[in-house]
């Protein structure tokens, strides 16, 4: 009988986590290192990673910090490229990097909108690419897990670029799926609720977001390690026949309003 923790375990994994340099992306590198897995450490601020993956090391853990802009597609090819010479074929992305900033559709700029797209949605597209060609080309298996947001589910005035970029991580990660599963890779999203982050604490800790809250069947937002298990399962063998999936973990958030 297979135990929980052979099933989670990543060792001899290398994985790499984009927008790891804060918030969720930290989380989640955290919680694969500390289940065994090599993490490559990837984000525009060189400083904050370097802190990061010191501290990483300092309980044991395998990890590199590779700066880069996720939407340079030169920077993310050598990222690709650092990473395998010191780490190895990368099997576990998680394509985490993101930004948000709000305004009405009618006020909306070309540069908001395609910089807003650029970063939540074509990276991560290219980023899964580029993974998959190298996990295929080293005939590996591995686990492409996307983030997306309860927004791409919803929507909320304000949002439609971001609502717009996370509804097609979701419908990307399906197709990807499709596309990949043959030949190994599994593509999964997990779509969070709200969680208190640099990129979202001010409004979180206002009004609105006491109104927010009020709104979320748990009553509360997040905890740091509330994705930690729905991102070990799609990484690990735990999650073997799993792909095309899209766990939500919002407080029943979605639920409520849908009902």
């Amino acid at each position: 009988m297979t135990k929980a923790a052979e099933l989670f375990n990543l060792s001899g994994k290398v994985a790499l986590v984009t927008g790891a340099s804060s918030g969720l992306g930290q989380q989640f590198a955290r919680a694969l290192a500390d289940n065994g897995a090599a993490v490559a450490l990837v984000a525009r601020r060189a400083d904050r990673l370097a802190d990061f993956s010191a501290a990483l090391m300092k309980s044991g853990a395998k990890t590199l910090a590779v700066q880069a802009d996720v939407t340079d597609r030169a920077a993310m090819l050598e990222a690709f490229d650092t990473v395998e010479k010191a780490l190895g074929t990368v099997t576990i992305l998680v394509n985490n990097a993101g930004i948000a900033h709000g305004g009405r559709a009618v006020e909306l700029t070309p540069e908001d909108w395609r910089k807003m797209l650029s970063t939540n949605l074509d990276s991560v597209f290219f980023w899964a690419q580029e993974a998959a060609r190298r996990m295929l080309a080293a005939n590996k298996k591995g686990a492409i897990i996307n983030i997306a947001s309860v927004l791409g589910l919803m929507v909320a005035k304000g949002g439609a670029s971001y609502a717009t970029a996370k509804a097609g991580v979701i419908q990307l990660t399906k197709a990807l799926a499709v596309e990949l599963a043959f030949k190994g890779v599994r593509v999964n999203a997990i779509v969070p609720g709200w969680f208190v982050t640099e990129m979202n604490d001010d409004y979180l800790n206002s009004e609105k977001g006491a109104a927010i809250k009020r709104e979320i069947p748990m009553g509360r937002f997040g905890n740091p390690g509330d994705l930690d298990g729905a991102l070990l399962l799609l990484a690990s063998d735990a999650g073997a026949y799993i792909t095309g999936a899209t766990i939500v973990a919002d407080g029943g958030q979605v639920i409520q309003i849908k009902g």
